[in-house]
């Protein structure tokens, strides 16, 4: 196993979002300015209020890219009855650009977690007929990673990342 898929799988993200695949392009997340986004590790609700810059590695230009978020922990982690719920996706993002250049269909969503720690991850598809037409799903709620996928003709993903967070209580904000 890669070194880049481990936390990947220890977290479950491969397994219950995405099956096993080989990352082959670099994919940033960074929250205000400065909270650069690693697997596993925890963001206070208070600092994922804003839209993340993420940004992508690629081949050139002239490949095109499809960012989903996703949280598979809705309304909890011990009983995800409502997995996955839908937080955002920007298509048609160019090789070695930022989501800014793409084109945002679901509108960024903040993360809320209300009961236990939630895992919010963000996953990287290659559009493989260029600027494809990738449709939205009527619902955040129910998503599925795995058939958006299968849908829109996108395959395997080629980057994520995910992080934790929990809700903020006032002992925690200070």
């Amino acid at each position: 196993m890669s070194r880049l898929m481990e936390p990947l799988t220890v977290g479950r993200v491969v397994g219950e979002v995405v099956d096993y695949f080989s990352p082959s392009v670099t994919m940033s997340v960074t929250y205000n300015s400065n909270k650069l986004v690693s697997n596993g590790h925890e963001l206070m609700p208070s600092v994922i209020t804003a839209r993340p810059r993420v940004e992508i590695g690629g081949e050139d230009m002239r490949t095109a890219y499809t960012l989903v978020m996703t949280d598979p922990d809705v309304p909890g982690p011990s009983d995800p009855y409502l997995r996955e719920h839908l937080h955002w996706i920007v298509t048609d993002i160019p090789g070695t650009t930022d989501v800014s250049f793409g084109r945002e269909i679901v509108s960024y969503e903040i993360p809320k977690p209300v009961i236990g720690i939630h895992r919010y991850v963000f996953i990287l598809f290659k559009q493989h007929r260029g600027r494809q037409s990738v449709w939205a799903p009527t619902s955040r709620d129910h998503f599925n990673t795995r058939s958006f996928s299968e849908d829109n003709g996108l395959g395997l993903p080629v980057a994520a990342v995910y992080f934790n967070a929990q809700r903020e209580t006032a002992a925690r904000r200070r």
